[in-house]
């Protein structure tokens, strides 16, 4: 993209109330703007990075054998009867509404209940499971708080995947592969040294669930971290009888700060027995549907890997999730501004996601943009190029200048690219 062309703007000041970091620089750097409290919307590099990762997830669901479907954010309160979920005693986070009918709705929160309405018109026998549907929505939630910029809204964008079999073992062998493409998810986005697999309550969900938590300042739990074992203990259900269960010596347990950026929930045959969603087994015997779900928050991870990767220039995503790779620059503009625009035709060609800076502002400011924008790479083009001249690169992590001719500056780029 040009700059020259678009919406992007950077900024100096953030609103005064915005006090997480990741809003903050988010907001600086025009990759969302702030709608109210617990609401963003996502400029065109918010949503690059949002696409990433969406990008990576969509992938591991898919090894996983899941069909992405999408499902309506309004929900009629029926649906939700059946399992005790519409009351405010139970969930004390709905958006609702009526219709002007009168019916009753709510917005989308979560989707176990819709799933198995729809499962229930779908599912008569044995044969016609297992079944592993997700999708990406955005859910509704009325926090009662918002202060964690992305990392909590009230609106906000998630990948939710709903496993629905035949039975506990089915489910349990599912629950592990699903465990293990987490793992993958985070260290594909670059926190797998810091994130952990958590045991918590299940809250509105079920008894108990496993979360998966980034160790960060910023984080709203506390947890106690075994990290030789690679497990943790969230505060809420920390005691002496759940750390006997999970085998866990206090001596050897760490108190940190962490961020949730991903959770599981075992339903088992509740739900099924609830919303009267039954199969026929080998023997004709109708039997309940097992459900398990598996959430990922796709703009709370966004907001995470901004506390996680930052420094006091601006971002610094990693390449994976980088809403570009190169951000490409001209000084001395009126003499270099053929080669620049040759090497931005190239590396867009052949598949490199550019940001060029071609906009008529000092060369400070363009450096400072770039920082603060965190693109894993600069080059800059400062005069017309010969064959036999080189192009300035710079990793955004690194001080040091590197000079390359153009053909081994795109060779290496659409390496990195590839990786």
């Amino acid at each position: 993209m040009r700059l020259s062309q678009n919406v992007i703007k950077t900024i100096k000041t953030v609103p005064k109330e915005e006090q997480a970091i990741n809003a903050q620089l988010l907001i600086r750097a025009g990759f969302v703007h702030k709608e109210m409290a617990g609401a963003y919307s996502y400029l065109p590099l918010g949503l690059a990075v949002i696409e990433n990762i969406k990008s990576i997830l969509r992938e591991e669901m898919n090894g996983l054998g899941a069909a992405e479907v999408l499902m309506s954010s309004l929900q009629p309160a029926e649906t939700w009867k059946e399992t005790g979920r519409w009351d405010d005693e139970v969930v004390d986070v709905w958006f609702k509404s009526m219709l002007k009918n009168g019916t009753q709705i709510g917005f989308g929160w979560t989707h176990e209940e819709p799933f198995m309405q729809l499962i229930s018109r779908q599912v008569q026998s044995y044969r016609d499971l297992p079944l592993a549907l997700y999708q990406f929505q955005t859910k509704f939630r009325n926090e009662l708080r918002a202060k964690s910029g992305v990392m909590r809204g009230r609106e906000f964008i998630m990948k939710d995947l709903y496993y629905f079999t035949r039975n506990q073992q089915e489910l349990d062998a599912f629950y592990a592969q699903v465990e293990a493409a987490y793992l993958r998810i985070f260290e594909r986005v670059g926190l797998g040294d810091c994130t952990f697999l958590t045991f918590a309550s299940g809250g509105a969900f079920t008894q108990f669930s496993h979360e998966f938590q980034t160790v960060t300042q910023s984080g709203e739990d506390t947890i106690y971290l075994n990290k030789a074992r690679r497990l943790a203990v969230n505060q809420e259900i920390y005691s002496d009888d759940v750390l006997a269960q999970l085998q866990l010596d206090k001596a050897e347990l760490e108190e940190v700060r962490a961020a949730e950026v991903g959770n599981i929930f075992n339903f088992g045959s509740s739900k099924g027995e609830q919303m009267r969603v039954f199969f026929s087994d080998e023997s004709g015997q109708r039997q309940p549907v097992y459900l398990s779900s598996y959430g990922i928050g796709v703009s709370r991870l966004m907001g995470v890997i901004a506390e996680h990767y930052h420094d006091e220039k601006g971002l610094v995503w990693p390449a994976a999730v980088a809403p570009a790779l190169v951000y490409l620059l001209a000084i001395n503009s009126k003499k270099s501004i053929q080669a620049t625009d040759e090497l931005y035709n190239i590396l867009t060609e052949r598949g490199v996601a550019v940001i060029y800076d071609d906009r008529d502002v000092r060369p400070g400011e363009k450096f400072a943009d770039a920082d603060l924008m965190g693109i894993p790479w600069r080059v800059v083009v400062s005069g017309p190029i010969s064959d036999h001249e080189t192009y300035e690169i710079k990793s955004r992590t690194e001080t040091t200048l590197n000079h390359l001719k153009r053909d081994d500056l795109v060779r290496q780029l659409t390496g990195i690219e590839k990786q």
